[in-house]
Parts: C-alpha cells; structure tokens; sequence
C-alpha cells in the first residue's frame, strides 16, 4: 500500500472507527516471486527481493508454463510465481512461469496478432494466437475483430503475450454496442461476482521491482473525487455490479467461494477494464457476473486463484464508509 492509502486509512479509522478500515491481511508468508536462477529435478532456486531463494519438490508439485511442463522446462530468466506448501515456505506446491494476462478491447489485427487496450492509460498489449488453440479462443472470442473485448492468459514471450488459454466468454457484439446499464442507485456492503488477477510488473524484473509483490487490489470504481490526477483517469463505464465507489487505500474482505480462503486487501489501483465485462467465471458453478476487483498476481494465488484459469468467484464486503 502507498503512503497515501496509509494515511487514508488511519485517518478513516479515527473518525469512524477501526471497524470501518481493517488492516490488510498478510498474503505472502505462502507466495514467493522472483526471476529463475537454476531448475533442476528436485530444487527451484529464484532470486528474489530477499536475496536467493531454494524451494524443493513434492511428488504433488505442478509446474505451469503456459500448460503443465516438468520442472526442467523453466528457464534461468523466467518470472515465477511459487505457492508454497501449508507446511512452509521450504516446499513448493504449484509454480507458475512467465506468466501474462490480456484483458480489454481489441484496437487492431493483423494475422495471429492482436493489439489490446487494457484501458485506465495503461500500454497497449500485443498477443499472439498459437494455431494449437485458436479453437477454444473461437469459442470463447466469436468475434476477434477491433471494437471487441478480450481476455486471455498465456506467457510471456519477447515483450508479446502468448495467448494460452480463454479465461471468460465474451459477447458476440463490440464494446461500444453493449446494452446501456442504468446507474445502480442502491448499493450493498456486501456483493458476488467474479475476482481476477493481474500483474503490476508487467512480468519485467520481479526480483528487483517492487510492484512485484505488491499486495492488494485494482478496483473498478474509484471515486473520480481525489483522484482527478490518476494518469488516464479511470475511464469506467457503469459497472455490472452495484459496486460502491471506494479511494485507494480502502479495505476489502474478499472471500474465495470456490476455496472459502478469505482476506483483507486494499485497494491500490483503478481497473477500469473490469467495468466493461459483464461476464461470469465457470469455475464452481456459479452464476453470479460481473467483476469485482483484479487482485495483484501475488494476493490473487494467496487466495486461492490458480493463474492459468484467471478467475475466482468470489464475495466481496466493503467496510461500513459511513458514521
């Protein structure tokens, strides 16, 4: 959290109270992330902010890398993400390498290659279709055409996002002819929807960047009052869900539906992409749409999220605001 949230949230704890702004929930005393130093059969050695660090193996480890890959498939040089073992931070249960997300609106095509805004001023990303599974793209994306959302995971490769798999289905028309939303005029402390991820260090050197392991939440409705000067504004639209409007440095508890893992975060970012999709997560069978918060990649696996399926559902409480 910045100095700013920090403040933010002492000073709503003094007026109205510690309830109205719980302290965020430790995430990482499970969730390792640097940069590949050396893989072998039984070890994983990364370079972290922490100096070098050395996890070993179950018989139950997973290893991803744009599918299921054996442990000698990761790269000295890739960007991992480790989910440790309940039993400490000396085994690994699951590792993910190069790990990349696309969410937003499709700006141009050309062949196998998209070009996507994800919106909020962030750059612009370019992916890369693999023939092998241009099929369950299709599926998920009936239409890959500028005008039209997208959202994918897949790996990082050359500066390019090598699309993997789908993560939600999308509409078969362009965001700009998306049925209009009337404004919510009622919220709730208390909503479900979908929790996703992404990534604040756009995969560049996790072990020397802090945004890396930055624990918290991007959020699709950042009140517009004191945050006038976020570059590229949060260009939301009316959100899926009747979401209350929150400053960074606000308090969530969210709950993983499909683990039952729970947290307090705070919000540190605007996700203004979130507020285009109305879509639904299929894991756990529920029907709930809509998109609550992108967690950072670290808080996201904290709580229970598996990367390559880039969704949770998820229920989402906001502290009482009000005195």
């Amino acid at each position: 959290m910045t100095d700013s949230g920090r403040d933010r949230r002492r000073f709503t704890a003094a007026v109205l109270g510690a309830e109205s702004a719980p302290e965020p929930t430790p995430v990482h005393h499970r969730v390792a992330r640097g940069v590949v130093v050396d893989a072998t059969s039984y070890m994983l050695c990364l370079a972290t902010p922490e100096g070098e660090e050395r996890f070993l193996y179950e018989r139950v480890t997973s290893f991803w890398r744009g599918g299921e890959v054996r442990p000698a498939e990761l790269r000295p040089g890739d960007d991992a993400v480790v989910l440790c073992s309940h039993d400490g931070r000396l085994v690994a249960e699951r590792v993910w390498a190069q790990a990349a997300r696309a969410t937003g609106v499709i700006t141009g095509r050309e062949g196998d290659s998209l070009q996507i805004d994800p919106g909020h001023g962030r750059p612009r990303l370019t992916v890369v279709l693999p023939y092998r599974i241009s099929g369950r793209i299709a599926v998920r994306h009936p239409n890959l055409e500028p005008g039209y959302l997208f959202d994918a995971v897949g790996t990082w490769r050359d500066g390019e996002v090598w699309a993997a798999r789908p993560v939600t289905t999308q509409p078969p028309y362009p965001l700009n002819s998306t049925p209009r939303r009337p404004p919510t005029r009622q919220y709730s402390t208390t909503v479900t929807g979908i929790a996703t991820w992404y990534d604040p260090a756009w995969g560049r050197s996790s072990h020397l960047n802090p945004r890396a392991l930055v624990a918290g939440a991007a959020y699709p409705a950042l009140d517009p009052v004191g945050h006038e000067g976020v570059p590229g504004e949060c260009d939301r639209r009316t959100s899926c869900v009747p979401l209350p409007l929150l400053s960074t440095g606000a308090a969530l508890s969210l709950r993983n539906d499909c683990t039952r893992d729970t947290a307090v975060v705070p919000v540190v970012d605007c996700a203004a992409a979130d507020s285009w999709l109305c879509d639904l997560c299929p894991s756990c069978g529920s029907q709930s749409a809509g998109r609550l918060a992108s967690l950072t990649m670290t808080s996201f696996v904290a709580l229970g999220g598996r990367l390559e399926a880039g969704c949770f559902n998820a229920t989402m409480t906001v502290a009482n605001q009000e005195g």
